[in-house]
């Protein structure tokens, strides 16, 4: 008897193991079933190692790309094929996140009842959420500059630009040497996949960290004598401003001023805020990652975190993690998750995927941002100059980055527009590009005109 209640044990058990095994493989097989069939092993969707089917398309329904039996052609204007590149990809997959390869899957059709035999000989249409001539006008405005420009809809998450230099035309593409400074990380896309020094666009944090945590900041002024030695650092400034408020010290962009707050934080407060404000998030573009930001906050010395609270020392910040603070900014704490695909449908029409928006967990608290806003507005107003941006209920922050190997300084410019139609954040990266006021705000009035007409109603 005692035999045969060890052998029942057994048995249950293993049958338990078995019925476990199965739905954990079913789970994976629905989650993962598409990226399994589109492997390029699969003779079914690839043609000598090239995807044979599938069309991807703009949000309005330019064509960027289109395949036809292992052979794709590309939209007919050579500035959207650049600008286009680290998006929609090649079907070599050398560009990680673009979508030919990157969503292979979805362009060949495969489903759970016909696998990869699609219905129809010529694949699915794949509509991203990109506008074609606003990446176009990215593209130009960045003219020779390595960078990056980022816009999408902080309440729906479409991303409206997504533009990442160097690029090169998919459609002639050119014999890539590596010692090529003007190809160099050409293959990445970075928006997404990179990180860079914030300079003072990161007083943004510094600046939410003080108002939740500083009794009474908004009241305190701070002196600048065009430089502060704080541990064992000098951090010096681009100016002497004397007594200053807080709000000033934004307006003028004080390094003395931010450093001091920077001190009073300490490094683990600081370290705790790049976290709540989501820059040290991993966020999921459809499937794609983003690149986690970095800071040395938690193991500086006080003059390094000093440093850091301006935007330089160990900052490195990802410009799509960037754009979403500014969305959440905007959207009063929290804002959508950025996404990349539209819809898919069948050639003939008919949806077949349906993508479902997503938020963000609360990146700050609703009275913060709304005193950020009203910080960022008055920057426009007092440094930048609203008649640069016409039209644009425009909140920004500017930020002129140094790298120690380079003497140019890196632009920045981050933030968002009010408006109810085009509810936009954005982030602009120009390598080399100097003043953030002089060239990437120059660069984001060309982008945000184009993109709200992109935007509104016809």
């Amino acid at each position: 008897m005692k035999n045969i209640t060890k052998r029942t044990i057994v048995s249950l058990f293993l049958a338990a193991l078995l019925i476990l095994g199965t739905g954990f493989f079913a789970v994976k097989f629905f989650v993962h079933g598409s990226e399994w069939a589109s492997f390029p092993a699969n003779s079914h969707l690839y043609t000598n190692g090239v995807l044979n089917s599938g069309t991807v398309l703009d949000k309005d329904g330019e064509v960027l790309a289109d395949a036809d039996n292992g052979s794709w052609s590309y939209h007919d204007n050579q500035s959207v094929r650049k600008a286009l590149l680290h998006t929609v990809g090649v079907p070599e997959g050398t560009i990680a996140t673009g979508a030919i390869s990157r969503f292979a899957g979805k362009l060949t059709g495969y489903n759970f009842i016909t696998g990869a035999q699609h219905i129809g000989k010529e694949g699915n249409k794949l509509f991203l959420t990109v506008d074609s001539e606003v990446c176009r006008k990215a593209y130009e405005a960045l003219g020779s500059y390595k960078g990056a420009v980022c816009v999408y809809n902080y309440k729906t998450g479409e991303i409206i630009c997504m533009v990442s230099t160097p690029t090169y035309d998919p459609a002639n593409p050119p014999s890539i040497d590596p010692d090529n400074p003007n190809y160099d990380g050409v293959y990445v896309n970075r928006c997404l996949s990179s990180s860079f020094i914030p300079g003072s666009t990161f007083k943004l944090i510094t600046l939410t960290a003080a108002l939740e945590e500083i009794d009474d900041i908004e009241n305190m002024t701070f002196y600048c004598g065009g430089s502060v030695d704080i541990g064992d650092k000098t951090i010096t400034c681009t100016g002497t401003h004397g007594d200053i408020t807080l709000e000033k010290a934004l307006n003028v962009s004080c390094n003395c001023a931010f450093a001091q707050i920077a001190d009073m934080l300490g490094g683990k407060k600081l370290g705790d805020y790049t976290e709540k404000t989501g820059l040290t998030d991993k966020y999921s573009v459809n499937g794609i990652s983003t690149k986690v930001s970095s800071f040395g906050f938690k193991t500086d010395s006080q003059g390094d975190v000093a440093w850091g609270g301006v935007g330089q020392g160990h900052d490195l910040v990802n410009p799509c993690s960037m754009m979403i603070y500014m969305g959440a900014i905007a959207n009063e704490g929290k804002a959508a998750v950025p996404q990349i695909i539209s819809k898919t449908t069948l050639q003939g029409g008919l949806k077949t995927g349906f993508y479902i928006k997503k938020q963000t967990g609360r990146l700050v608290n609703k009275s913060t941002a709304q005193t950020i806003t009203s910080y960022m507005k008055s920057n426009v107003v007092n440094t930048y100059g609203e008649s640069r941006f016409p039209g644009l209920d425009i909140y920004g922050k500017t930020g002129t980055a140094q790298v120690d190997s380079s003497d140019v300084s890196n632009s920045w410019f981050v933030g968002f527009i009010k408006n109810e139609d085009a509810p936009l954040a954005f982030a602009v990266y120009a390598e080399g590009g100097g003043s953030g006021s002089r060239t990437a705000a120059t660069i984001a009035n060309t982008v945000l005109q184009e993109a709200v007409k992109a935007c509104s109603p016809e």
